[in-house]
């Protein structure tokens, strides 16, 4: 049953319940809770599952859209240099450059500049001398160059941040609780009917108003009231180098296409994208074909040759959420801006609205959209104060924690800081047993996993890996994995059976990823790790799952 139907009204727990622990859905819980609203956010999974946590951690300066998309690209500089003061804990600021090739239209670029110029970003040509100069993986060949303030920015932590500011305005959070329909009274939605996952229950809960923030999913959420989005889902798929070639963001300066961006975060880059249109079916089990594969390397390689000779860790492919228009549902004519949806006068049905389409980047201004509208409907007229209020770890300075921090050791304390921001002045106190390492290819200590499992939401070793980065350096896993099943154990998040499950869990979550570039000494490796946990901790499981999948290939 898709609709549960209410013969009388319900007593509203909550002012808004807000459906997706996304970005969007994250950031529209902060401003719902800063205004004062009662605030409750469903996530089916963990938070940044979805297209949140499948991109390309662009910190997006509206470059990329100018020529095509003026709005856009307006929207994104003025949220750019937003996200630039309060989420600095998230944020790189790296500078980007636009490159032209031989085989590329030099004549595009100063048009280029001056649609930038246009939407009031600061883009600049210089010299291809000394473009080379200031990112020497550039290739060598190039033509043009046009500088922009383009950045990088870690999803999770921007989620995480939003998520933790919300709880601190008295907001409650309720990951793996999964939406199965929308309870609805006469021509109103009233509440929605959830599973957790954790207790194993079903249960309702009723809000004034509900927020679908569901992205891609919001589709399907809809449909429990009888209503019709229909969004165009576009499957874009990126693959993850071993370590940073670039320390500038490199774009190809031509009209979008294939793997035209290589971006440095952390300790790697990532290159992307593809875009290819998939059933909306299909949206749950997104895989990166060998074709793609090959794309991403072959014109990767032409944005910085040594690419070609950089080990690949892993492939990934996220669901752009992009909406088809109402009067043309054939998903020819499709939106790439914010979409927002009062379904009272869209649809006459009370209590629910959708907020979707949009980017990573404008995540908060589609929040503020939506909190508009639910407060119009709750007659709140408190202001929005998400674009000035710092988020949870960006409200101190780096110098500041540091010197908190003094008696840390230094490798520990410089990547605490760089992804807890002033949040890991709560590892000040560390023991010297808490400052041993848990994984050292991103340098996470046994404090910094210990503060994770008591106060960011982690339920298993997937979320930590979010979390912490436990699992996404060079070894994928294979070294540190083990400790951290034991941690989530000896912290009792996990029985001793539960650890193992989870184990298994993970590694084969980390071999999914590697299976689209599984050859050569990466194919040897990954048989040696599940040769190791095989062996080692007995995980009879997880050998015979990696053939299966190989067999596949």
């Amino acid at each position: 049953m898709k609709t549960e139907l209410s013969n009388s009204s319900k007593t509203s727990s909550w002012d808004v319940i807000v459906i997706g622990g996304g970005a969007t859905g994250s950031g529209t819980a902060r401003d719902c809770a800063r205004r004062g609203l009662r605030t409750l956010m469903l996530e089916r999974y963990d938070i940044a599952t979805g297209a949140t946590g499948r991109n390309h951690g662009l910190l997006h300066s509206g470059s990329r859209y100018a020529v095509t998309d003026r709005e856009s690209a307006e929207e994104c500089i003025k949220e750019n240099m937003i996200l630039k003061r309060i989420a600095s804990h998230c944020v790189e600021k790296t500078d980007g450059l636009f490159l032209t090739l031989p085989e590329d239209d030099i004549a595009y670029q100063s048009k280029f500049i001056e649609a930038c110029h246009t939407a009031g970003i600061d883009a600049k040509a210089i010299d291809p001398k000394e473009a080379l100069l200031l990112e020497p993986s550039a290739n060598p060949s190039i033509i043009g160059a046009v500088i922009v303030p383009d950045g990088t920015v870690d999803p999770f932590r921007l989620t995480l941040s939003n998520i933790m500011d919300a709880k601190q305005h008295g907001a409650k959070i309720e990951t793996y609780h999964e939406v199965l329909g929308l309870i609805k009274e006469q021509n109103r939605v009233i509440g929605v009917r959830v599973y957790d996952h954790i207790a194993k229950e079903e249960k309702n809960l009723y809000a004034s108003v509900i927020v679908n923030a569901g992205g891609i999913w919001g589709q399907k959420i809809a449909e429990y009231a009888d209503l019709k989005i229909k969004m165009f889902p576009a499957k874009g798929s990126l693959l993850i180098f071993g370590h940073r070639v670039n320390n500038m963001v490199l774009n190809r300066c031509r009209k979008p296409a294939d793997s035209d961006i290589l971006v440095p975060g952390d300790t790697i880059c990532l290159i992307g994208t593809t875009s290819t249109h998939v059933p909306y079916e299909e949206i749950d089990n997104m895989y990166v074909t060998p074709e793609e594969v090959d794309i991403l390397i072959r014109e990767g390689g032409k944005l910085s040759p040594t690419l070609l000779q950089t080990r690949i860790l892993r492939g990934y492919a996220g669901v752009r959420p992009l909406v088809a228009s109402d009067d043309d549902p054939s998903g020819r004519n499709v939106s790439r801006g914010i979409v927002l949806l009062d379904h009272a006068t869209r649809d006459g049905l009370e209590g629910f609205i959708t907020i979707t389409g949009g980017k990573l980047m404008t995540y908060r201004l589609m929040a503020e959209w939506a909190t508009d509208l639910v407060c119009k409907k709750l007659n709140n007229t408190t202001p929005c104060t998400t674009a000035e209020a710092n988020l949870p770890g960006s409200q101190q300075s780096t110098e500041e924690i540091n010197q908190k921090m003094i008696s840390v050791p230094s490798t520990i304390r410089k990547s605490a800081i760089y992804r807890l921001g002033d949040m890991a002045e709560n590892l000040k106190e560390n023991k010297v047993t808490e400052n041993s390492l848990v994984c050292e290819c991103e340098e996470v200590s046994l404090g910094e996993v210990e503060y994770a499992i008591n106060e960011l939401h982690v339920t298993n070793l997937i979320d930590l890996r979010r979390r912490t980065r436990v699992g996404m350096g060079t070894c994928q896993g294979e070294l540190c994995a083990c400790r951290a099943a034991g941690l989530m154990n000896h912290y009792q998040v996990l029985s001793s059976d539960k650890s193992k499950e989870d184990l298994t869990i993970f590694l084969n979550e980390r071999w999914k990823g590697i299976r689209p570039i599984a050859w050569g000494d990466t194919l040897r490796e990954s048989e040696f790790t599940s040769w190791v946990y095989e062996g080692v901790c007995g995980l009879n499981k997880t050998q015979e799952q990696i053939k299966n999948a190989k067999n596949e290939i």
